[in-house]
């Protein structure tokens, strides 16, 4: 018997047991699923990594309490909590001793969940207010659309203006310009100065839902009670940064008081680091995914290869008579090799199509490329191909050493 006849035996035997067949894929389409999905979407975030991660302006380091991968509030920041907040006053001399060694020293301080109202037209309750300087935009790569931007004096005599995104002038400020309005934000009144240009959406949320306000207007107004405060760096180049870079640690410490001995009690990161933190990350949900997929894999060859032994079992006369009239050994263990590999690869090319759509419909909400991981589909093909050869060996060779003469006595 030549491959094609072989091949098309199998089908018809498959075929022939559709619902049976069609269970026995799914096992497999729910494993490489599995890992396809996974990758499709984390593949697609790597691809944007550049633009989705780039939180900060060009030649930038940063000085925080927590670490870039830990909020306040959140889960894993017990180990951080004893820090001593990042204060004004600290931030201030920082800001002192890199006068003259630094392009940029933003100081920054984020609150979520306000609302802007104007004439009775409200935003979403969901702003981000940032409490700031003049280098806010240089330091995390906005850019001024019109209007000014905030200056040393508003920041000195905490005056209630503001810079707003784009997603505020559209929603209150749909057929006029927004500068020179007032409106109320969270119940304090501010005046629009600014405007800045649109930035877009990171992973999902918006970057242009965000109003900037004098770093002193805000402690006035919201509070500076077990606030800690953020502070971004900017070298005057490339070549320059890592001379900023250990000047700015050395400040950092004269700053917070710490001896010589004493190690640093505060976070430095930088674009690097984020995207350290998560290809990090990364490499664990991969590793999550390979272990779900190889259980579920393992479990459908098992299931393969269940269903083929019954699959023997049944057709036992059928081999007799396939054997008497000719058919060699080799002929029926390529016939039910095929079989299983069939089942197999279908399974597999179901699944990934479902992981690859699966994928690409998450790293569209994130508002990212999207991609087909054609690395991880060729060995999602190969894998599915050594499970139903694997798995599928062992009823082959069963099925290939009846003994014709008892295989016909079979009832």
């Amino acid at each position: 018997m030549n491959f094609r006849e072989i091949l098309t035996m199998a089908l018809s035997s498959v075929g022939a047991n559709k619902l049976r067949s069609a269970l026995t894929m799914l096992g497999i389409t729910i494993g490489v699923f599995s890992v396809i999905s996974v990758m499709t979407a984390i593949g697609a975030m790597q691809a944007s990594i550049e633009t989705g991660l780039t939180l900060f302006g060009s030649n930038i380091f940063q000085f925080a309490k927590y670490p870039i991968n830990v909020r306040a509030g959140g889960s894993g920041q017990k180990k951080y909590e004893n820090r001593r907040n990042i204060i004004y006053r600290e931030a201030q001399r920082y800001a002192e001793l890199m006068e003259g060694n630094a392009q940029e020293v933003c100081l920054k301080v984020f609150d979520d969940g306000k609302q802007a109202v104007y004439n009775g037209v409200k935003t979403t309750p969901s702003l981000t207010i940032v409490g700031t300087n003049k280098s806010f935009l240089a330091a995390n790569a906005y850019t001024l659309a019109y209007g000014r931007n905030l200056n040393d004096e508003d920041v000195a005599l905490s005056r209630p203006v503001l810079v707003v995104g784009r997603a505020i002038e559209q929603r209150l400020f749909p057929h006029e310009s927004p500068i020179g309005r007032v409106i109320k934000l969270s119940g304090h009144t501010f005046t629009i100065v600014g405007v800045m240009a649109t930035r877009g959406t990171a992973f999902g949320m918006s970057q242009d839902d965000i109003a900037v306000m004098p770093i002193t207007r805000l402690f006035e107004d919201f509070g500076s009670a077990n606030r800690t405060i953020n502070i971004a760096t900017q070298s005057s180049s490339q070549l320059d940064y890592n001379r900023t870079f250990d000047r700015g640690v050395g400040a950092m410490r004269i700053a917070r008081g710490l001896r010589a001995e004493e190690p640093n009690d505060f976070e430095i990161y930088t674009n690097d680091s984020l995207k350290s933190a998560f290809v990090s990350v990364a490499g664990v949900i991969r590793i999550g995914a390979f272990v779900i997929s190889t259980i579920a894999l393992l479990a459908a060859g098992i299931g393969i290869m269940n269903i083929m032994l019954v699959s023997v079992t049944e057709r036992t006369k059928e081999i007799g008579v396939r054997k008497s009239i000719g058919a060699r050994e080799r002929d029926i263990l390529r016939q039910f090799l095929a079989e299983a590999v069939f089942i197999s690869e279908a399974g597999g090319i179901l699944g990934i199509l479902l992981g690859v759509l699966g994928g690409d419909l998450l790293a569209l909400w994130l508002k990212v490329d999207l991609i087909f991981p054609f690395g991880w589909a060729i060995a999602g093909l190969l894998v599915c191909s050594a499970i139903g050869i694997g798995f599928g060996l062992y009823p082959a060779y069963r099925a290939a050493s009846l003994d014709p003469i008892e295989a016909l006595r079979y009832e």
